[in-house]
């Protein structure tokens, strides 16, 4: 890498929003059974030394059932290897593992390294599968300059975290490429997830029920991917390869219908990655 950008002398907080920095505490509602607690939020960037275990779970998670099909300890070091691209969002300082993180690799510029290697396949595969997916893979068989985009957090942290990560991370791009660094990006390729509400088969004795169930709304783990999809040239969900390791009755929580999960992949010109952030925080924080 060039000159180092670093962030950590000064950790970020998240924005003043109160949605982001804080939960209220205690509620006043006698009816409420419960306390809220008091949380900040902190940035900083990666490091190798603290940051392995965790940038590796959060991969992982991003990833679903398919994660076992990579090398995520060699995924996880790439990610550490660009200390000053992307963030970690962290509770407890710098020392604890991240609650949120997010990063851009360069596909073309990693393309022999061994987990680009199988991400990039996959993805291209994976995008074979589905019509709506069809530029990608010509982007990446070609060789153009695509950055792929990997965000995921734990899952009762707010989203409203991911404007700022976008902006931070749209920041360091900028400040890279002005270091003659490969970050000049004709695309961003986001990797997410979807899901939809099935009918535990448990209970299920009409198949044509099941059926119906499983056509229902996509639905989004991530609510930000909803107005960044208005923005891509191409959007979709592909079925994970191995879905069968992640059926409905294993994801019943408190609920008498189950989820299936779904890969997505959404793909924006980076041209229009600003408008889309920008859009980002409109609709996560409508007041500001």
């Amino acid at each position: 890498m060039g000159k180092k950008r670093s962030r950590d002398a000064e950790a970020k907080d998240v924005p003043e929003d109160p949605a982001v920095d804080k939960m209220d505490e205690d509620s006043d509602n006698d009816d409420e059974d419960f306390d809220m607690v008091n949380v900040d939020f902190e940035w900083f960037n990666f490091d190798p030394e603290i940051d392995f275990h965790g940038t590796k779970s959060l991969l992982r998670q991003l990833f679903d059932v398919d994660g076992n099909l990579f090398n995520m300890s060699a995924l996880a070091d790439l990610v550490l290897s660009q200390p000053t691209i992307g963030s970690t969002v962290k509770v407890d300082g710098k020392a604890t593992d991240a609650y949120a993180l997010m990063t851009v690799l360069n596909i073309a510029e990693h393309r022999n390294k061994e987990p680009m290697k199988e991400i990039s396949k996959y993805i291209v595969e994976k995008a074979k599968t589905n019509p709506s997916l069809a530029a990608i893979p010509a982007l990446i068989e070609g060789g153009k300059q695509v950055g792929l985009v990997m965000s995921e957090r734990l899952i009762n942290v707010p989203s409203e975290i991911a404007p700022p990560l976008y902006t931070m991370l749209l920041d360091e791009v900028e400040a890279a490429v002005e270091d003659k660094e490969p970050y000049e990006f004709s695309h961003y390729l986001i990797i997410s997830k979807t899901y939809r509400e099935i009918e535990s088969t448990l209970d299920v004795q009409d198949r044509k029920r099941k059926k119906a169930k499983e056509e229902a709304t996509v639905f989004y783990f991530h609510p930000e991917d909803e107005v960044l999809q208005k923005h891509s040239v191409a959007y979709g969900s592909f079925n994970y390869t191995k879905e069968e390791d992640s059926v409905a009755d294993s994801k019943r929580a408190f609920q008498e219908m189950g989820i299936k999960t779904f890969g997505h992949m959404m793909l924006v010109e980076a041209g229009k990655m600003p408008a889309a952030i920008e859009a980002v925080q409109k609709y996560l924080n409508p007041g500001q």
